[in-house]
Parts: structure tokens; sequence; C-alpha cells
């Protein structure tokens, strides 16, 4: 009886732990989803803006003045990394992301220990497979979220971009807090 008892604690655990990566992976393929389908929608049913500077954008304005902050719907390409950089080399950057992406699943699926970073890391992978997705699509990024704070137009970004920034910003406060934790065990 002893052994089954251990058997049935030790599949308990096991279903625990799949069921905990499931909701992940649906959480995941929630973003992408979402993503794609956001893209899709702004790429073909939206006017191409090549440039905002300056002048008149054909965007769909949300809301205005709300605080000082104006939002915009607008389509814009990003042949780049964040803010257009690194433009001129686009299959080196792709490379780097799949290295940098299946880096992010080695650690996330054999490596790490720590619970409390596998949410955050599913939102960074998941940003990036979106961005890389939209690569392989459009030849470029997609990107349509434009916000104008109190008279700075902010880098125009999309969904994906925000899962990865939500996700990086996560990471930093579980380390801040993690870091502290261990500070307080030893003192």
């Amino acid at each position: 009886m002893g052994n089954s008892t251990i058997i049935t604690l030790m599949d308990y655990v096991f279903i625990r732990n799949y069921a905990r990566i499931a909701w992940l992976i649906i959480l995941g393929m929630a973003i992408l989803l979402l993503d794609f389908l956001s893209k899709a929608y702004i790429f073909h049913m939206l006017p191409f803006i090549e440039a905002c500077r300056g002048g008149m954008c054909r965007e769909i304005l949300i809301f205005r003045d709300f605080l000082g902050i104006d939002f915009y719907i607008g389509l814009t390409i990003n042949p780049g990394a964040a803010w257009g950089i690194f433009a001129d080399f686009q299959l080196i950057l792709l490379a780097i992301r799949i290295l940098m992406i299946l880096g992010m699943l080695i650690y996330l699926f054999f490596i790490n220990q720590n619970r409390y970073v596998t949410a955050p890391l599913v939102l960074i992978i998941a940003g990036a497979l979106g961005n890389i997705v939209d690569f392989f699509l459009y030849g470029f990024v997609v990107d349509f979220l434009h916000f104008n704070f109190w008279g700075y137009h902010f880098p125009v970004f999309n969904l994906a971009d925000t899962s990865i920034t939500i996700g990086v910003v996560w990471l930093f406060f579980v380390a801040c807090i993690v870091k502290n934790k261990k500070y307080d065990r030893i003192a």
C-alpha cells in the first residue's frame, strides 16, 4: 500500500505540472492569435502610412486629449527591430530572433526551476514569435498602435511588442522580489 500512495502522489504532481504547462501554452497561443488577427485586420483594412513626421497622417483617432494623451490606430511597417533599428540587416536580425526564442524555450522547459518566471517568459516568447510570423507573412513587422503623450509621439507598436514589454517588466519585478527575499533569508 505504501508504494501505491507514492505513485499516486507522483502522478498528482505530474498532472499538476502538466496542467500549468497546458495553461501557459494556451496563454501563448491566445497571444499569438490575437496578435495575428489584429495585424491581419489592420494590414488589410487600413490605408498604408509611410511617415507621420510633421504632417497629417491617415490614422483612426481613438481618443484625443485624455489627460493630455492621444491614441490613434494606423498601419505602419517596421523592417527592423524596436523603433526600426537594424532595418538593413533583416536576415541577421531574423536569425538572432530565432536563436533567442530557442534559447528561451530551452531555458523554460529544461533549465528553469523558478515557477515565477514561467509566465513572463511565455509572454516574451509569444510576442517574439508574433513578430517573426510577420516577417514571414509580410516581409516586415506590422505596427499600428500610436500614442501621443503630451506632444511626444511614442514609436508605433503592436500587441506582440506589448506582450514582450509586459513579460520583461514582469521578469524585472520577479528578479527584484526574489533577490530581496534571498537577502531577507540571509539576514
